[in-house]
C-alpha cells in the first residue's frame, strides 16, 4: 500500500456571498469529508495510473492536477484551493527496498553506460585522431607521389625533347654525310669515267701500236722467210740438178736405180715446196 502525504491551502471567499454559500450549503464538517474523499480518490487515481517506480517523479505534476480537480469540486461552495503540495510518498517496505535496489542498479547501470559511452567516445576520439593522422599521412604520401609523378613527367619530357633534338641532329648529320658521300661518289664517278676513258684510249693506242709493231715484225719475218725459202729453193734446185746429172750418169747402170732416184728427187722437191709454201702462209 502506498502512503501519500500532502498539504492543502485553501480560502473561503473571496467575498461575503461565497462565504455565506459555504456556510449554508456545505459547512466545515461536510467540507472536510468532501475534501478527504476527493483527495483520496485523486491519490488512488495517481497510484493506479502509474508504475511504482514513477510515483516519486510525479509530485509536481500530480499536485497541479489535484489542484485543478479539487477546485472544480469545491468552487461551487465558495471555496478556493490555492495550493496543493505532496510532502511525502511512502511505498511498502519490501517494495521500497526493491525500488531502491532497482534504482541503485539503474544508477550503476547508468554510470556503467556513461563509463562505457565515455570509453567508446575516447576510443572513437582516438580512432578519429588515428584515422585523421593516417589520412594526413596518406595525403602527404599522395602529394609526394603526385610531386614525384610530375617530376618524372617533366624529366620524361625533357628526355624526350633531348632525344628528339639528338635525333634531329643525327638526322641532319646523316643527311649531310649522305649528301657529301653522294657528291663525293658523283665526283669519283666522273673521275673514274675520265680515268677509264683515258685508260681505254691509252689501251687502244697501245694495242694499235703493238698491233702495228707486230704487223711490221711479221712482215719483216715473212720477207726474211720468203728470201730464205727462195734461197733454199735455188739450193734444192741446184742439188736436184746435180742429183739428176748424177742419176743420168748412173742410168746406164740400172733402169730400176734411175727410176728410184727420180722418185726420191721428186719427193724431196715436193717436201721443199711444201716447206716453202708453209712458211709463206705464216
Amino acid at each position: 500500500m502506498v502512503n501519500v502525504d500532502l498539504s492543502l491551502t485553501f480560502r473561503i471567499g473571496p467575498d461575503a456571498d461565497a462565504a455565506r454559500n459555504f456556510v449554508y450549503r456545505l459547512g466545515a464538517h461536510r467540507f472536510d469529508e468532501l475534501l478527504s474523499a476527493e483527495t483520496e480518490e485523486a491519490i488512488r487515481g495517481l497510484v493506479y495510473s502509474v508504475t511504482h517506480d514513477k510515483v516519486n517523479d510525479l509530485r509536481e505534476e500530480f499536485a497541479l492536477g489535484m489542484l485543478s480537480t479539487l477546485n472544480s469540486k469545491v468552487n461551487i461552495y465558495g471555496v478556493q484551493i490555492t495550493n496543493v503540495k505532496i510532502t511525502d510518498v511512502q511505498l511498502p517496505r519490501e517494495l521500497q527496498l526493491r525500488l531502491e535496489r532497482t534504482t541503485a542498479f539503474k544508477t550503476k547501470m547508468g554510470e556503467q553506460e556513461k563509463s562505457h559511452e565515455n570509453r567508446v567516445r575516447v576510443l572513437e576520439d582516438e580512432a578519429t585522431k588515428e584515422l585523421e593522422t593516417i589520412r594526413k599521412s596518406n595525403a602527404r604520401k599522395i602529394q609526394q607521389i603526385v610531386a614525384e609523378q610530375k617530376r618524372y613527367e617533366i624529366e620524361r619530357r625533357e628526355m624526350e625533347e633531348k632525344a628528339k633534338g639528338e635525333a634531329r641532329v643525327q638526322e641532319v648529320t646523316a643527311m649531310t654525310r649522305a649528301d657529301v658521300a653522294l657528291k663525293k661518289a658523283k665526283g669519283e664517278e666522273v673521275v673514274e669515267k675520265v680515268r677509264a676513258r683515258q685508260n681505254a684510249e691509252a689501251l687502244l693506242k697501245g694495242t694499235q701500236v703493238k698491233s702495228q709493231t707486230m704487223k711490221i715484225e711479221a712482215d719483216r719475218k715473212a720477207n726474211v722467210m720468203i728470201k730464205n725459202s727462195e734461197a733454199a729453193l735455188k739450193v734444192s734446185e741446184s742439188n736436184a740438178a746435180a742429183m739428176i746429172a748424177k742419176a743420168e750418169a748412173e742410168a746406164e747402170g740400172a733402169e730400176a736405180l734411175a727410176e728410184k732416184r727420180r722418185y726420191e728427187l721428186e719427193w724431196a722437191r715436193l717436201k721443199v715446196l711444201e716447206k716453202i709454201a708453209g712458211k709463206g702462209r705464216k
